[in-house]
């Protein structure tokens, strides 16, 4: 069975560098409670156009920015920064791009529109953590995705990093929220997805528009266990994530990383659980 010393969260929102929500909380809190049960972490987040980077003193990590992500048949520069959450002595990476986070919002506008190109960004702020963790040339054995922005991370560690001695050995979970969702992709996101590993054979179940919960289903197709962190979920979703045959875990309330602690153990510990 697989020792768990290593457990990589690539997250949508963390507080205190954005407004509090279910996700920014859990963001915070779960990635804080495993390392305190004596687990290594490293904790991933979009740089999103409204954290104040003074006040929250991130700084570029030089040695790991400077790659370019190509996206569409342009190149979008990756620049890492990193800050540190001291009450929990954890450390946050920040995947940003001018394009993409800087001067922007989250996923909405300041109208409450969401950007047409989430479905870009969110390509780039998977690529982009992948590519950062094979530099830092960490290992982890637990890979936790939370929110719809890291849906993409399953189908990429799974295929096209699936060789990369960073991932070849680690197991994916996905946790599923409630739908903050509600503009789908555009009808090529398809195309915009595609890398080296990565083919439309292996997006061949996602019909467009691409939605909500078609976009969920992709990263539970691609992941190794699922995880209900909202007690509001789509039982669409539930139901597809319960028939998949996955270790799957229920939602655990005021019990969540002690849960999340175990399940990791236990996904790490099964076999034959990857999508072929």
């Amino acid at each position: 069975m697989t020792k768990v010393n290593k457990v990589l969260f690539i997250t949508q929102e963390i507080t205190p560098y954005v407004s509090d929500s279910e996700l920014a909380l859990m963001g915070r809190n779960l990635p804080a409670a495993i390392q305190d049960r004596g687990r290594e972490i490293r904790t991933f987040m979009p740089k999103w156009g409204n954290i104040n980077e003074r006040r929250n003193q991130l700084h570029e990590v030089i040695r790991l920015s400077g790659m370019n992500l190509i996206i569409d048949d342009t190149d979008h520069p990756l620049i890492i920064k990193v800050a540190s959450i001291q009450s929990a002595r954890m450390q946050v990476y920040f995947i940003d791009n001018d394009d993409y986070f800087q001067n922007r919002l989250q996923a909405t506008d300041e109208n409450g529109n969401e950007y047409t190109d989430n479905d870009e960004r969110a390509v780039f702020y998977a690529r982009g953590v992948l590519e950062t963790v094979k530099k830092l040339r960490w290992c982890p054995n637990v890979i936790h995705c939370h929110g719809w922005m890291t849906a993409l991370a399953p189908l990429y560690i799974k295929r096209a990093y699936k060789d990369e001695p960073s991932f070849r050995d680690s197991k994916v979970i996905y946790s599923l929220y409630q739908s903050d969702f509600k503009q789908p992709f555009e009808a090529n996101f398809v195309s915009k997805t595609l890398v080296k590993g990565v083919t439309k054979k292996d997006l061949a179940e996602v019909k467009s528009p691409v939605d909500f919960i078609a976009l969920n289903k992709l990263a539970i197709d691609y992941s190794d266990g699922i995880v209900q962190q909202s007690e509001q979920v789509a039982p669409e979703l539930l139901e597809y994530a319960r028939q998949s045959g996955k270790p799957f875990l229920e939602y655990a309330a005021d019990n969540y990383a002690d849960a999340c602690n175990s399940f990791y153990d236990l996904v790490a510990g099964s076999e034959g659980n990857e999508e072929e």
